[in-house]
């Protein structure tokens, strides 16, 4: 796991050696404030419900923005091939650049941890499923950045990274949806349940904001987290030759 480690250092490092980075953490900072605030205001409830209703639909937008880089931009650089010459294994290399976007992922998610605090000082709300509504917002990220870094193996330039990923977590997304079910079931019987169930998102996601975190739930966001990861890491054993 030394090349992990290694990897890791040098993607994590890279995100905070450009402006780019302050950036994007400022902008999700922003938006999703000002997104709970609004409804904050409308609903005049003491709670983070709105705040992680919303919460997807923004990393649909901003979590390929993180993971666009990580192959893309090797890929443009030429220094992808040297990653490949490298003496360790892809799988190495894949998860030292997906922990890197996961870790500045967690540090852009942190910094909506004034929300709860507001809210706890403003009223009594139940802290057991804020606790359980970051914990999804944690997995949600982390599938997202599986998605994308799949995503960014796939092709040599981040707008197209970025384009393909964001069309991949919106589908994710999309398929868990109950009058999504509804159709896919009235073409065929049971087809749209059976997505809904096995690949959207929102069924599972929507558990955790309600404070019920299930070993079901736990399996679809690491099962989906890892088999975008292999994916990847397939994929990229295949361009070495």
């Amino acid at each position: 796991m030394n090349g992990t480690k290694t990897i890791f250092r040098r993607e994590f490092g890279a995100y905070f050696n450009s402006p780019i980075a302050y950036i994007f953490i400022i902008a999700f900072l922003m938006l999703n404030s000002v997104l709970y605030m609004t409804s904050f205001f409308i609903s005049n409830m003491a709670d983070l419900r709105m705040f992680f209703g919303t919460l997807p639909l923004t990393l649909i937008l901003f979590v390929p923005a993180i993971s666009m880089r990580l192959w893309a931009e090797d890929k443009r650089l030429g220094t992808f091939e040297l990653l490949m010459t490298l003496p360790v294994s892809t799988r190495e290399v894949m998860l030292g650049k997906y922990l890197a976007a996961y870790a500045f992922y967690l540090v852009a998610l942190a910094g909506t941890l004034p929300l709860p605090l507001m809210v706890m000082a403003l009223g009594n709300p139940d802290v057991g499923t804020m606790v359980s509504g970051y914990i999804g917002a944690a997995l949600v990220g982390g599938l997202f950045l599986a998605i994308g870094t799949f995503t960014s193996g796939l092709v040599r330039d981040q707008i197209s990274a970025v384009i393909l990923g964001v069309v991949v977590c919106a589908m994710i997304y999309i398929a868990g949806l109950s009058f999504v079910a509804e159709i896919g079931d009235g073409w065929i019987s049971g087809l749209g349940s059976f997505v809904q169930k096995y690949l959207g998102l929102s069924a599972h996601y929507n558990m955790m904001q309600r404070g019920v975190i299930t070993l079901g739930d736990l399996a679809y966001f690491l099962g989906l987290s890892g088999l975008f990861l292999t994916l990847n890491t397939v994929w990229l054993e295949g361009r070495k030759y």
